[in-house]
């Protein structure tokens, strides 16, 4: 398996080579004046145009200009970004550290929720809590998100008054804006926490709360379509016929042999999923106030904002890649069938 690791890790440069040379190739639709724009590492910068053209060898050839454009990527230049008013990886910096609380707090309560669901339908075939799951997947898979969402802000927040929009509390986020809350990883629960202020804390899991119960509700109905038809077709297999004439307790049937052959469809749904939160729910983090990747990057693609949209797109296409490589160690940690020869 160490081996399996290293080569794959070994593979994930080449992969992310060939990522960036498709977005480059896709950048030259664009005219070297839009393209220039990627290059300017500041306001001032971006307005002098015909000289990055110059400096960095717009008017050259494909091969030059993908040479010149990587080498300012890998050091960091993304360009210059007209919506946020700040270089590129500036901006990353500080809304990837939100987007990633947001998805760690929506990914793994969404997959413990999907997962278990799927698994007592599975169980209870054709009785009432299957028939439950079933229409429960229905709405959840044809509920769009924004509809949960704007539902619940108006339930939650404008009528019982018992969450918040936005991270924080009002109060609270003056004290972090005027810097009597010391910034050590951009997470607010676990800044808190590292802070020694539970107030804040609470504060930021009170305010994951419309979130979470909006993705969960949408985002676990493909977690239980998925296991449950995966699962059913486990339990009808010659090994779990055997296991079962073994005298094997039905929970351990059903949990240690028949869920975790089943569960290995669910992994590739899950790092896709994490991923792409990593990136930025747009929808959630729009209509909660959450000032993530993702409510930077819709207006930014509204805008033509050519350098954000190609930042944004070299870190899915990273996220992405991460993701697989998570998912081909985990299928052999749960099928020992799998060979990594």
């Amino acid at each position: 398996m160490t081996t399996f690791i290293v080569r794959r890790l070994l593979q994930l440069p080449v992969v992310l080579l060939a990522i960036s040379l498709v977005i480059f190739g896709m950048m030259q639709f664009l005219s070297p004046t839009e393209r220039a724009a990627t290059y300017a590492k500041s306001e001032q910068q971006a307005q002098h145009l015909d000289a990055i053209i110059r400096q960095y060898n717009l008017d050259k050839g494909f091969l030059v200009q993908y040479g010149t454009w990587l080498k300012q990527v890998l050091h960091g230049n993304l360009g210059f970004s007209k919506q946020s008013h700040e270089p590129v990886l500036t901006t990353i910096r500080k809304r990837l550290p939100v987007s990633a609380e947001l998805a760690l707090y929506l990914f793994f309560p969404t997959l413990a929720f999907g997962i278990w669901m799927g698994t007592m339908a599975a169980i209870h075939r054709d009785k009432l809590i299957d028939q439950i799951v079933r229409v429960f997947a229905i709405i959840g898979w044809s509920l769009p998100t924004y509809v949960m969402a704007i539902w619940l802000l108006a339930v939650l927040f404008g009528q019982l008054h018992c969450c918040g929009i936005g991270r924080v509390d009002d109060a609270i986020a003056v004290q972090i804006a005027e810097g009597k809350l010391k910034t050590y990883t951009g997470m607010i629960t676990l800044d808190g926490i590292l802070n020694g202020r539970w107030d804040v804390t609470l504060s930021g899991l009170k305010h994951l709360v419309m979130p979470v119960i909006t993705y969960t509700f949408v985002a676990s109905a493909q977690i239980m379509r998925v296991l449950r038809s995966s699962m059913l077709d486990v339990l009808n297999s010659d090994y779990v016929r055997t296991a079962r004439a073994k005298g094997l307790p039905e929970s351990v049937v059903n949990i240690k042999h028949a869920r975790r052959n089943a569960i290995i469809p669910i992994i590739t749904i899950a790092g896709l999923m994490f991923a792409f939160l990593l990136e930025g729910s747009f929808f959630i983090e729009i209509i909660f106030n959450f000032h993530g990747l993702g409510q930077w990057s819709v207006p930014a693609a509204v805008q033509l904002d050519f350098p954000a949209v190609i930042g944004i797109a070299l870190l899915v296409g990273f996220s992405v890649s991460v993701a697989n490589l998570i998912v081909d160690i985990l299928y052999g940690i749960v099928d020992p069938r799998i060979s990594f020869q």
